[in-house]
């Protein structure tokens, strides 16, 4: 972040800027830094310093979405902060990164669309002064990159992501919204499948993968969304057959129109412990908004044969025109 004068002391006040120690961060994991902040011509005293982490999350109402940025983790680290004159000063902090969070890089290569940020917030009499947003880069972890990998595997052409507000049936959520990284499906499916979109909710101890497929309707059968969820430990995880499992539901999906259980081989969710559902045509999978509305554009690399494109902004320049605060969950 710039270094910025606090307005609510007038010209001469104190100037703050905080410093990550890495932009990088992984879910589950702690961001570190300082909160650095220079006195000015007279001493002054801040009654709390406040970091928050948000994103810009789509929300639908009736026919019309509109965004805004949603604060999904706020910590007060530091109380009654005294300013002396003249002097610096430095405030440690460590800020967790919620399971939840949405993932905006993958093998390197920015998400187009995807803005996770820190923002500093001090309290000076009772009122807030906002501050900029520090964009950080949120990495997949071991677990998702396992999935994601295979997607590249199969084919499957990256096209959007984006962040929805709503909760997903039938999946236990600390946030109140959901990413969704969309897809065009592999060669094979064409004409059959529009795209997939990807879901992931984790926690210390599980991954549950969430997949959705827009079937393309045809002269004797009818489109729809099919769904499927998968569930297991991250360790566990690490040891699917991930291209075998997405593509057998894809497979099912398209020659059944949706009516399909999750998984390729039989018994095998049974032998590893995980828990595997299908689900056909289902208007009721998600509460709240459903899937499908995303941001256009690309990211840039080639992650395990996963196509991507050119980046052609930022991570942060999403976060330029923030539009209406949404009041997040922790």
């Amino acid at each position: 972040m710039f270094k910025r004068m606090l307005s609510a002391f007038g010209v001469g006040g104190p100037t703050v800027d905080t410093v990550l120690d890495s932009p990088h961060a992984v879910p589950g994991q702690v961001i570190t830094g300082q909160v650095r902040i220079q006195g000015g011509s007279s001493d002054a005293t801040i009654d709390q310093v406040v970091l928050s982490l948000v994103t810009r999350v789509e929300v639908e109402s009736g026919d019309h979405e509109f965004g805004g940025t949603a604060e999904f983790l706020r910590v007060v680290v530091a109380h009654g902060v005294r300013v002396t004159a003249g002097q610096p000063l430095a405030v440690p902090f460590q800020l967790p990164v919620p399971w939840e969070t949405p993932i905006t890089t993958v093998g390197g290569a920015n998400l187009h669309g995807m803005t996770v940020g820190v923002r500093t917030e001090l309290v000076i009499s009772g009122a807030p002064d906002k501050g900029d947003l520090d964009p950080i880069a949120v990495s997949p972890l071991p677990s998702q990159d396992r999935v994601l990998d295979a997607f590249g595997a199969l084919g499957f052409q990256f096209r959007s992501a984006d962040v929805e507000a709503g909760r997903i049936h039938g999946v236990h959520q600390d946030l109140g919204f959901y990413q969704e990284i969309e897809f065009f499906p592999p060669s094979r499916f064409a004409g059959r499948i529009n795209q997939v979109e990807l879901t992931f909710v984790a926690n210390p101890h599980e991954l549950v993968v969430v997949l959705e497929a827009d079937r393309r309707g045809g002269m004797f059968s009818s489109g729809g969304d099919s769904f499927g969820r998968f569930a297991l430990s991250h360790q566990d995880a690490m040891g699917v057959d991930w291209a075998s499992e997405i593509d057998g539901w894809l497979a099912q999906v398209a020659e059944r129109g949706g009516h399909s259980a999750f998984g390729g081989q039989p018994g095998y969710g049974q032998q590893h412990g995980y828990q595997q559902h299908g689900y056909g045509h289902d208007e009721h999978h998600r509460r709240g908004p459903g899937m499908g509305a995303v941001v256009g554009g690309v990211a840039a690399g080639v992650v395990g044969g996963m196509v991507l494109g050119e980046v052609v902004d930022e991570v942060g320049d999403a976060f330029e025109d923030e539009g209406e605060d949404f009041a997040g969950e922790e």
